[in-house]
């Protein structure tokens, strides 16, 4: 029975071994919280085959908990993966889970509460975003995010994050692009950051951006009652796996929170599609952008 589980799943494993060491992390995850309660195992009980604590296992059966190749086979071992094939299956996701990203060099720029996040932005087949102070940050130009970054950061550290977020941003060049969709707060168009060259050629590549038929921007007039209801800033991610669940981001100054219960997960997605609701039409952006234009 638990072999089977396997050997199901494992027809989406290529393209989670391409997407990188968090969607293996992911995928893994979801494979070993399936073989668990196939076999009945409890979450401590599991956690004792592996030496480590209920919460451990909770973790890693959200894709967010790196392990060890030993504790994979013991997992195995417990939840009666005999079959040598999917055991190989098994183990060669954990190596694609312990794999480094790309991102890697960065570590230097990279919070561990935001390193996460990255790995899930390069993988997602759709982003949804919702922005109440800044422009999102796959859409700002270098010099606007050094403006932004320059009061918090050394001048050497401030490049090395730009250059952090303009390859990140290649996501939206690739062949396969993801698809995002964008709610920006007007006040955040309107609040310059640097010169008025930097906020003019801000505003002059978000107008370029929606010309590209993957991204779509929408902008929340200043007199919607939207941004207190939303509660702040906001991303939802979706993974390329079709069994894996949607990710919710909430950014923080100096954090993060990734908040994972199925009925909160709902509560942002009807937040998001309410603030689609309230927000000017993505038609209109444009003309909205060049009017921002003219009166700064």
């Amino acid at each position: 029975m638990s072999t089977a589980a396997v050997e199901h799943a494992g027809s989406g494993f290529p393209e989670a071994w391409e997407a990188g060491p968090t969607v293996a992390r992911m995928v893994l995850g979801a494979q070993l919280r399936r073989l668990r309660e196939a076999d009945g195992f409890s979450r401590e009980e599991a956690g004792a085959a592996v030496r480590r604590p209920t919460e451990w296992i909770s973790t890693l059966e959200l894709g967010r908990a790196r392990l060890k190749l030993r504790e994979v086979a013991d997992l195995c071992a417990a939840y009666g993966v005999t079959d040598q094939a999917a055991r190989a299956t098994l183990l060669g996701l954990a190596r694609q889970a312990n794999a480094p990203g790309w991102w890697s060099p960065f570590q230097d720029v990279i919070p561990g509460w935001l390193e996460p996040y990255i790995g899930l932005e390069q993988s997602a087949s759709i982003i949804r975003a919702y922005e109440a102070q800044i422009v999102p940050e796959l859409l700002q130009t270098g010099d606007y995010t050094r403006a932004l970054l320059h009061a918090r950061h050394p001048g050497a550290q401030v490049e090395r994050i730009v250059q952090l977020r303009t390859r990140r941003q290649q996501i939206l060049y690739r062949s396969r692009p993801v698809r995002l969709w964008a709610v920006i707060d007007e006040a955040a168009l309107r609040r310059a950051f640097g010169s008025r060259p930097v906020a003019f050629a801000q505003l002059e590549h978000l107008i370029d951006m929606c010309d590209l038929g993957h991204v779509t921007l929408q902008v929340l007039p200043l007199e919607a009652e939207a941004p207190a209801v939303a509660g702040g800033s906001f991303t939802l991610l979706r993974p390329p796996e079709a069994e894996l669940p949607d990710v919710v981001y909430v950014g923080r100054l100096n954090g993060a929170m990734y908040p994972a219960e199925p009925g909160a997960v709902a509560s942002y997605w009807h937040v998001m599609n309410w603030l689609v609701l309230e927000a000017a039409p993505a038609c209109s952006t444009p003309s909205i952008l060049r009017r921002i234009l003219r009166d700064l």
